[in-house]
């Protein structure tokens, strides 16, 4: 990865990526919902964004 943050960060995205393989949703649609709203997203909901609680029709909806 070039270096020891380049790592960290490598791990992070491969860890965002399988988790949402490993819950059945397309962890590039995924992440292309999440990153539109995290910005403006409550801390204390985040867990509304976690892939098992997302569904290919929010992002749809979102559109």
């Amino acid at each position: 990865m070039g270096s020891k943050g380049g790592g960290k960060a490598a791990a992070i995205a491969y860890t965002l990526i399988e988790t949402a393989r490993m819950n059945g949703v397309n962890p590039e649609a995924w992440l292309t919902w999440v990153l539109e709203r995290i910005a403006d997203h409550k801390i204390n909901r985040i867990e509304e964004l976690a892939p098992w609680n997302w569904t290919p029709q929010q992002a749809s909806s979102a559109a």
